[in-house]
């Protein structure tokens, strides 16, 4: 299996945080610093700066000097976040594709845990905005098409023969063709919202591409960068692993909790026994989780040892943490009462994943804040962590008692019990 942590990109340089630190301190590759910003001419245009694929945010332009950029920063801000969002939701909703949801929140994850850094929260931010402009700019072509087929199937109900009817499938037949030709223009210019809104403009680029006998090699190009882009078989890749790992724990107490049919007798001691082994996997997989998106390795979920001394060091940050993990898991099974129509599955990922988004990253910068102590040679009191220890198991053990009733309301019954949604997949149609 491949075990190493993928290699950054050409423009990136690696580092390792450097010592004072103990023996068995764990080592973690920080992402560069990025320049100081260098006040040219182009910034002094109106022109936005683009995030780049990495999805990294640009600095947000001063309020008061360029009102006009930075307005445009947070409108774009805003549409890329909503479009990333959306697009998981949607993928999540899609069988096998939706490891590659759970493979993009484990990357968010392991970015925050590798840099400590916040805006590194999200990937694909750069193509984000482009998804859902070309999403948004297909639907809305999308309607006179609709429009006109439902007028045509008025008319043909009323008068199969009449010319007015001809006349509307004429016109829907040739709106078919013209919309069809924009939209693919538009596409092959880049898919952006002006794209869609220009058709004129789209014809005379497609004259020059074709004049110059460069259009298929620019079409060409830009698919591929675009397709590269979203990285998609490393996310599918992290994804697999990441639940195999997180799966293979979780399976054997989740086994016991739910081989009970009957609640009395001496079958209750199998149930408190898988309960006792659920608080267990429950205190390290978040960040056994973190750990495996921090270092790309799947061997990383057996190195149980390095995660409880990294605990020490940080166990506030790591109670912080499992109370965003469980406090936002458990309400997710409230819309599981009733499993809604397949054609709306979308909509409830879309709850699932903005809940569960920012647990990863809040674990993601628990773990970062860890490993920096760890590093630093910087250990809590032992009666702190002996606090929080008693806190968290408090936690998840209510996390699990409350949990064991949601097999009596959830639509698929004992299933329910080993979906767990906040570490496997976002909505596990799967199992």
């Amino acid at each position: 299996m491949h075990t190493h942590a993928e290699p950054m990109e050409p423009c990136a340089a690696t580092g390792v945080l450097s010592p004072p630190a103990p023996a068995d301190a764990l080592e973690v590759t920080e992402f560069p610093a990025e320049p100081a910003d260098v006040e040219t001419e182009a910034d002094l245009q109106l022109e936005p700066v683009e995030f780049d694929l990495e999805g990294r945010l640009p600095p947000f332009p001063h309020l008061f000097w360029h009102p006009l950029r930075a307005s445009w920063w947070l409108i774009r801000a805003t549409f890329g976040l909503a479009s990333l969002v959306l697009l998981l939701a949607i993928l999540a909703a899609v069988p096998i594709v939706n490891f590659a949801t759970l493979g993009y929140l484990l990357e968010a994850e392991g970015r925050v845990a590798r840099t400590g850094r916040l805006r590194q929260a999200f990937p694909l931010l750069g193509l984000a905005p482009r998804i859902g402009s070309i999403a948004l700019g297909l639907w809305l072509w999308l309607i006179p098409l609709r429009l006109l087929g439902s007028a045509v199937s008025d008319a043909r109900l009323i008068d199969p023969q009449s010319p007015v009817t001809l006349v509307l499938i004429a016109l829907k037949y040739a709106a078919w063709i013209g919309i069809t030709a924009h939209m693919c223009l538009a596409l092959a210019r880049g898919g952006s919202l002006a794209c869609f809104i220009r058709p004129l403009k789209n014809v005379l680029w497609l004259s020059r591409q074709v004049r110059s006998g460069t259009y298929f090699a620019t079409a060409s190009r830009e698919i591929r960068t675009f397709i590269s882009g979203l990285r998609l078989r490393h996310h599918f890749s992290l994804g697999v692993r990441g639940f195999a790992g997180a799966f293979a724990w979780l399976l054997l107490p989740t086994a016991f909790y739910a081989a009970v049919r009957h609640s009395e007798g001496p079958e209750v001691l199998v149930t408190l026994f898988g309960g006792v082994l659920l608080v267990f996997a429950f205190a390290w997989m978040p960040f056994l989780q973190a750990h495996f998106a921090a270092t790309n390795r799947f061997g990383a979920f057996l190195e149980l040892g390095t995660v409880r001394r990294l605990f020490g060091h940080a166990p506030f940050a790591w109670l912080f943490a499992a109370i965003i993990v469980y406090v936002l898991a458990l309400p997710l099974y409230l819309f599981k009462i009733a499993l809604p129509p397949s054609d709306v599955m979308w909509f409830v990922t879309l709850l699932f994943v903005a809940s569960i988004y920012p647990a990863r990253v809040v674990t993601g910068w628990a773990y970062h804040r860890a490993v920096r102590r760890q590093q630093a040679g910087k250990r809590s009191w032992w009666i702190t962590r002996m606090f929080v220890r008693l806190l968290i198991v408090a936690l998840i053990v209510s996390y699990v008692f409350l949990l064991f009733f949601t097999q009596f309301i959830g639509e698929e019954g004992k299933r329910e019990l080993f979906q767990h949604h906040a570490f496997l997949l976002p909505w596990p149609m799967l199992l």
